[in-house]
C-alpha cells in the first residue's frame, strides 16, 4: 500500500507540474499521503486496520487530491511586461489621454509600454458597437502590464503543456509561480516596444497584428514579442482585439442602430482604431506617424490585407509584411465570408443563446457567449470597413499599401488537418470542400500519395494521400493568396518580395507560424530549441524585416540577394538550409485553383 501511495504521488504530482499548479499544491498532497501512512502504520500496530477503511481512505484522498488540484490552480493575472520584479522605470511620456511611464527590459536594451488603452472598452451597451475614443485618465499611469486577452475558448493549462512536448518540444520544468493570462471584454491595449536610448531622428514603425484565426491570440505572444526589433532601432506595437462572436457577430438590428450602418467587422474596426491611435501619439515615443508598416500573421495576415483595401485606412500606413493568408481570391478560403453567411450565423447564434433581440444578446454573459457551438471567425463586406470585395480594390489599384513582403511556409495547413484520415479512396472527396466540382481535376493533378518536385508532382514511396491534401490545403487556404496579392502590387508597379520559408527544426520547424521567430529573432525565448544554423538564419531575416520596414526593399549589405517581384519575375526568396531564389513548388495547383473559382458565380 505504501509503495501504492508513492506511485499516486508521483503521478499526481506530474499532473501538477504539467498543470502547472501553485507549490501549496504539492506541499497539501504530500503532507496528506504521509498523514495516511502513518495512520495507517499505527493502525496496523494495534490491529484496528481494515481493507474497509483502506477502501474508504483511498476515497477520501483522490477526493481531496482533487479538491487541490482545483483549489491550487495557477491564479489568473495580468502579464508583466518584463520578468524583473523591480524594473527600472522610464520616464513620463505624454499622449492624449494622459501621461504614463514604462519599463526597461532587463537587458536594458529597449523600454516597453504596455497596456495603454487604445479605445473605450466594448463592454455592456458598448458591445457590438464601433470602438470608440479612449478615455483621459489623471495622473501617470503605469503601463507595465500587458492588457488582458480579448475574449476566446481555451484549452486547460494541462494541454497546453502536453502541446509543448509534443509539439513545440520545448518544454521546461520550473519551481516559479506560473499564472494563466486573463481574459476581458475590457481588451483593447496596446503595448509600445521602442529603443532603450532617445533618437535624434523619428523611428519607423512596425504595426503587429496578432493570428489565431480571428478566435485566439494575445498581443503578448512570446515569438513576435518587439523587444529585439526595438533594439535594432524600429518602434513595434501590437495590440488584442475583439475575437470571435465578440468580434465578428453580424445582425440586421445592428446595422439599423449604427451611424454607419455596419456589423460584422467590430475586430477589424478595432484594429483600425489601434492604427489610428499609433497615428496621433506615436510621435510622443519617438516615432514618426507618417512611416508605419503594418504587419501580421495568419489571421493577422489577412487582416492586413483589409487594411490595405479598407477606405478607413487610407493614408495611415506605407507598407505591409503579411505572412501565411490573404483576402484577395474571389472567393477567399480563410477568415472571410459574405454578409449573407455572416447573418445567417449571427441569427443562429441569436436562437442558440435564446436570445431574441440585440438588447438581449447584449445581457447575457460573456463567458456564456463564449459557449457558441459557431466559429464566428470571419470577416465580411459590410460597405464600411470594407467596402467591396478586396479582389475588386486591387484591380482598380485603389489599395493601400507601397511595398508590400509577404510569404508563406513549406507545410502551413498540416498541423490543421492533423485529424484527418486520408486514403486513396476518399483522398477525391476530400477534396472537394475546397474545389467542388473541380475536385478530380487536382486528384489527377496532385495525385493522392504524390510529392512536389521542380513544380510537378509525382509519385514516390515516401508519399501518401494525407500529404498530398495537406499540400492542396496549404495552397488553397493559406500561399496561393500570396501569388495573386504579390500579383497585384507587381502589377501595379510597386515593390513587392515574396518568401517561402522550409528550414527545419526541433519546435513548430517549417508549419505554420514556423518562421515567426526567425524573423522577429525571438529564438532566444526557447533555449536548447534552435541551433547555430537557425541563430544565422535568423539574424539574416530580422535584417530583412527591419530593412524593409525602413526602406520598402529587404536587401542591404551582406545580405543574400533578395530579387524583387514583378510581372516577369515570379521566383520567391526561400528560407531553408540555404538562402536563395527559387520558383514557388505550388504553381500548378494555383492555376487550377483560378480556373474553379473563375467558374463561380
Amino acid at each position: 500500500m505504501t509503495i501504492f501511495f508513492i506511485i499516486l504521488f508521483l503521478l499526481y504530482g506530474i499532473i501538477l507540474e504539467l498543470s502547472k499548479n501553485t507549490l501549496t499544491g504539492w506541499v497539501i498532497a504530500a503532507a496528506i499521503i504521509i498523514c495516511f501512512i502513518v495512520i495507517r502504520a499505527r493502525g496496523k500496530r494495534r490491529g484496528t486496520w481494515s481493507r474497509r477503511r483502506s477502501f474508504i481512505a483511498v476515497l477520501l484522498i483522490v477526493l481531496v487530491l482533487g479538491a487541490v488540484y482545483w483549489l491550487t490552480a495557477p491564479p489568473i493575472r495580468q502579464i508583466p511586461a518584463v520578468a524583473s520584479k523591480t524594473p527600472e522605470i522610464t520616464d513620463t511620456i505624454h499622449v492624449k489621454q494622459g501621461d504614463l511611464t514604462g519599463v526597461y527590459n532587463e537587458e536594458h536594451t529597449a523600454r516597453i509600454y504596455a497596456g495603454i488603452p487604445y479605445a473605450k472598452p466594448p463592454v455592456g451597451e458598448l458591445r457590438w458597437k464601433e470602438p470608440g475614443e479612449a478615455e483621459p485618465w489623471e495622473g501617470v499611469r503605469a503601463c507595465d502590464t500587458f492588457g488582458p486577452m480579448a475574449m476566446q475558448q481555451q484549452s486547460g493549462v494541462l494541454y497546453d503543456s502536453l502541446t509543448h512536448i509534443l509539439g513545440y518540444h520545448d518544454y521546461r520544468i520550473g519551481t516559479k509561480n506560473y499564472y494563466r493570462g486573463a481574459m476581458s471584454e475590457d481588451c483593447l491595449y496596446l503595448n509600445v516596444f521602442i529603443p532603450a536610448n532617445d533618437s535624434e531622428e523619428a523611428l519607423l514603425v512596425l504595426f503587429y497584428i496578432h493570428g489565431g484565426s480571428l478566435m485566439t491570440g494575445q498581443s503578448y505572444y512570446s515569438e513576435y514579442r518587439g523587444e529585439d526589433l526595438a533594439a535594432h532601432g524600429i518602434i513595434v506595437v501590437n495590440f488584442a482585439y475583439r475575437l470571435g462572436v465578440f468580434g465578428y457577430y453580424a445582425n440586421e438590428e445592428l446595422i439599423a442602430e449604427s451611424p454607419n450602418g455596419t456589423t460584422g467587422d467590430y475586430g477589424l474596426l478595432d484594429q483600425i482604431a489601434a492604427l489610428a491611435w499609433v497615428r496621433d501619439n506615436i510621435a510622443a515615443f519617438g516615432g514618426d506617424p507618417n512611416q508605419i508598416t503594418i504587419a501580421g500573421e495568419s489571421a493577422g495576415s489577412s487582416s492586413v490585407n483589409a487594411l490595405c483595401v479598407s477606405p478607413l485606412t487610407e493614408g495611415m500606413f506605407v507598407r505591409a509584411i503579411a505572412q501565411s493568408s490573404g483576402i484577395v481570391a474571389k472567393r477567399p478560403y480563410h477568415t472571410f465570408r459574405t454578409m449573407d453567411e455572416a447573418l445567417e450565423m449571427g441569427t443562429a447564434i441569436k436562437e442558440e443563446m435564446g436570445a431574441d433581440s440585440v438588447a438581449q444578446m447584449r445581457k447575457i454573459p460573456a463567458e456564456e457567449l463564449l459557449q457558441t457551438s459557431y466559429q464566428n471567425n470571419a470577416m465580411t463586406v459590410d460597405g464600411y470597413a470594407i467596402r467591396e470585395m478586396p479582389y475588386l480594390t486591387y484591380e482598380k489599384g485603389e489599395n493601400h499599401e507601397q511595398a508590400l513582403l509577404n510569404g508563406f511556409n513549406a507545410k502551413e495547413a498540416d498541423a490543421f488537418l492533423l485529424g484527418i484520415k486520408a486514403t486513396a479512396e476518399n483522398y477525391e472527396e476530400l477534396l472537394r470542400p475546397i474545389l467542388g466540382d473541380y475536385a478530380s481535376d487536382m486528384a489527377s493533378l496532385v495525385p493522392a500519395g504524390s510529392i512536389v518536385r521542380d513544380q510537378h508532382f509525382i509519385i514516390d514511396a515516401g508519399g501518401d494521400a494525407k500529404g498530398s491534401l495537406d499540400q492542396v490545403y496549404s495552397a488553397a487556404r493559406f500561399t496561393w493568396s500570396h501569388d495573386l496579392w504579390s500579383d497585384y502590387v507587381a502589377d501595379e508597379g510597386r515593390p513587392v518580395y515574396e518568401y517561402y520559408f522550409t528550414k527545419t527544426n526541433r519546435s513548430l520547424s517549417n508549419y505554420h507560424a514556423g518562421e515567426l521567430p526567425y524573423a522577429y529573432r525571438n529564438l532566444w525565448r526557447h533555449p536548447g530549441i534552435y541551433d547555430e544554423a537557425d541563430e544565422a538564419l535568423s539574424e539574416i531575416m530580422q535584417s530583412y524585416w527591419v530593412n524593409f520596414v525602413r526602406t520598402g526593399n529587404p536587401n542591404g549589405d551582406g545580405l543574400p540577394r533578395w530579387e524583387m517581384r514583378d510581372t516577369k519575375q515570379k521566383q520567391l526568396i526561400e528560407f531553408g538550409e540555404e538562402i536563395h531564389m527559387a520558383d514557388d513548388p505550388y504553381q500548378p495547383i494555383y492555376s487550377l485553383l483560378k480556373e474553379y473559382q473563375d467558374g463561380l458565380k
